[in-house]
């Protein structure tokens, strides 16, 4: 049997597949008379699929349709549209007996390799027969299967149960934008896009955390800020036993929207630590966690009693030029959503669209019962002006044109089909990447042999993210308290000549202690000297919290002090890879890095466990990733088919 389709036929025919409804007859092949695969269109007119067209043209040289003369090289792919409609088409999964399932076509081969008892059994079951000395190992079927499936067949009536959700958390249909890996589309062998899902939901969660010890940490890492790429703060790890792990609803990946009713999706790093550190018995979050794709289809639109209804009219400069949107569904509402408004984007810059806008039409065409795949298809074929209809909640206030660059880019999704949003130079722009300058100092000191140097580390290359050795108190007691230039935070480069930059833990401390029984010691360390103010809310008493450095401040070290690991990822042909990036060189912001924003449950990202949000990505495929833009970094990604090497650095979160 094939192992996409689940059936058997010649290796190089169409798959074959059970429909569930009758399909129209607009999508029907005329040649093999199936519902299309990779579809062509001729210049007549007429569409076939791209196998039963090539096989034609290779005997005849016209259209089968109406006889007129025609080439195969004449002939292109059929629109985004056509073929979305075709990979939408509910089909069952061939293995009745032991699965009723029914998912889109092009789940279908996803479905069969991780999730279908039937085909695992009958793999199973080819495995006993080209090895027959271990059959008699195999565990015994459940009571009430069969030694061998049964073949394929049409169930009379398909189940409406959908296959488990694998697919990235990418909103718009090929919609790539600037940051974005659009892992919901991977190339297949024509080089064409296929959908892996209808469209992403997410849902806003209020969640209340109740701690006995006011002062008790929360126990999770986050990463993010308006200061960096990723814009929004972001979950990185909920640390095991601790007050977040036993509430349960935070996962790493959720963005934190608010803490204690204050708005925190557009504030620094440092000021969304303070405000998730604030000592109280009660701390109320909301959080937004993106869910994944949804295959359930639309209700009906509910009463829009007491909202307002806006008409937005946003001018495109050309077709190619993106408006910066990022689009969703919800999981208990009908339509689409604005969930956010990509900075320097056209839309941010009209700020007329607001978030939570819903979209009720776009240039005449009713998007209310409609997906943000189809939203985002009508914005991509619009020459010039793209006009909006939105259904606005009573006391959502617009948002500003942005001018000074200061908003937040936490999209992860927009309506550019791919293109790179061309943001105009502005005066005294802010780089996302904090702006450090490093101070190497050299501290020489004369000391008792007895006396300690008075100091306690952290890090190590042995540690988890294989940092740095750095400083993490440095006591009242010692020569480097009475000397006062060694502070915490530091980074120990090297003592009496002796690297530490790649020690581990025990090794430093036995460098440290060894070396601090002379009469005279020599440390060189780096200081990173932030050219922001310190935020004052970070300098208050510790109340328990294990110290070390924040997320942001490991962004500042030198490259030479980065460890980098490579990372191999691995995915089946219609797979998503399931990681979204930001990040990378505009013209307006120079270079940044790229940064993992999102990694989706089920995908293989996810599965193998070792890509976190916020890390870095250093390479890929060995190519270095410095100095390019997403638009050269995001093609290269798409094109790896089934393994892929990123070259990561990856920080801890900063604890709260």
């Amino acid at each position: 049997l094939c192992c996409e389709c689940g059936q058997a036929h010649p290796l190089l025919d169409n798959h074959l597949y059970n429909f569930q409804d009758e399909v129209d007859d607009e999508l029907i092949c005329h040649i093999c008379l199936q519902p299309l695969l990779q579809p062509m269109d001729t210049p007549c007119g007429h569409t076939y699929c791209f196998k039963c067209l090539e096989n034609f043209m290779q005997e005849y040289n016209f259209c089968p349709m109406d006889r007129q003369k025609l080439s195969f090289q004449q002939c292109h792919k059929s629109s985004l549209l056509v073929r979305n409609l075709l990979d939408k088409l509910i089909v069952l999964c061939p293995f009745k007996a032991e699965c009723q399932q029914t998912m889109q076509r092009c789940e279908l081969e996803a479905h069969l390799q991780n999730r279908c008892s039937g085909f695992k059994k009958y793999k199973s079951e080819l495995q006993r027969k080209k090895n027959p000395i271990s059959k008699g190992k195999e565990d015994p079927p459940a009571k009430g299967d069969t030694n061998t499936p049964k073949d394929p067949e049409v169930p009379s009536g398909g189940s409406s149960l959908v296959a488990e959700s694998s697919g990235a958390a990418v909103v718009s249909l090929g919609t790539t934008e600037p940051g974005l890996v659009n892992p919901a589309f991977e190339e297949t062998e024509e080089g064409e896009n296929l959908p892996q899902r209808t469209s992403l939901v997410a849902e806003t969660t209020t969640i209340e955390i109740h701690r006995e010890d006011p002062e008790e940490e929360l126990g999770m890492r986050i990463v993010g800020g308006k200061d960096t790429p990723l814009g929004n703060i972001v979950v990185q790890e909920v640390l095991r036993d601790s007050v977040v792990a036993a509430d349960g609803r935070i996962a790493p990946g959720d963005h934190i929207l608010e803490v204690n009713g204050v708005n925190i999706s557009s504030v620094t790093h440092c000021q969304a630590v303070s405000f998730l550190r604030h000592p109280g018995p009660v701390l109320h979050l909301m959080v937004l966690q993106e869910k994944g794709f949804s295959n359930k289809t639309a209700q009906q639109d509910p009463t829009a009693t007491n909202r307002e209804v806006i008409h937005v009219t946003l001018v495109k400069r050309d077709r190619s030029e993106p408006l910066g949107i990022k689009l969703i569904r919800k999981t208990d509402e009908a339509g689409i959503f604005i969930l956010d408004l990509l900075e320097g984007g056209l839309a941010a810059k009209n700020g007329k669209l607001s978030r939570n806008d819903r979209v009720l039409s776009i240039n005449g065409q009713d998007l209310r019962q409609g997906t943000p795949e189809a939203a985002a298809q009508i914005i991509q074929t619009t020459e010039s002006r793209v006009n909006f209809v939105i259904l606005r909640q009573p006391g959502v206030q617009l948002g500003e044109p942005v001018e000074d660059g200061s908003t937040s880019n936490s999209s992860s999704s927009s309506s550019n089909g791919g293109s790179p949003v061309h943001h105009r130079r502005r005066p005294d722009q802010n780089h996302y990447r904090r702006k450090s300058n490093y101070q190497k100092k050299t501290v020489a000191i004369k000391k008792e042999p007895k006396e300690s140097l008075g100091i306690t580390i952290g890090g190590g290359r042995d540690n988890k993210n294989k940092l740095p050795i750095y400083v993490t108190s440095v006591q009242p007691i010692g020569c480097l308290f009475r000397d006062g230039r060694i502070k915490r935070g530091d980074v120990l480069l090297s003592i009496n000549g002796i690297d530490l930059t790649h020690l581990n833990y025990y090794e430093a401390v036995s460098a440290l202690k060894s070396n601090a029984a002379s009469h005279s010691v020599t440390l060189k360390a780096l200081e990173i000297l932030s050219l922001n103010s310190p935020e004052p809310a970070l300098d208050i008493r510790e109340q328990g919290f294990s110290w070390s450095p924040l997320w942001i401040t490991w962004l500042g070290l030198p490259s030479y002090l980065h460890f980098c690991q490579d990372i191999v990822l691995s995915k089946g042909n219609l797979e998503s890879w399931g990681f979204s990036i930001v990040g990378g060189f505009e013209e307006s912001k120079g270079n940044q890095p790229f940064f993992i924003k999102t990694i989706v449950p089920g995908t293989p990202a996810f599965r193998d466990g070792k890509l976190k949000c916020g890390d870095e990505i250093v390479a890929v495929n060995g190519v270095p990733a410095i100095g390019m833009s997403n638009s050269e970094l995001i093609p290269m990604l798409k094109e790896q088919r089934n393994k892929v090497t990123l070259t990561v650095v990856s920080w801890p979160g900063s604890l709260v």
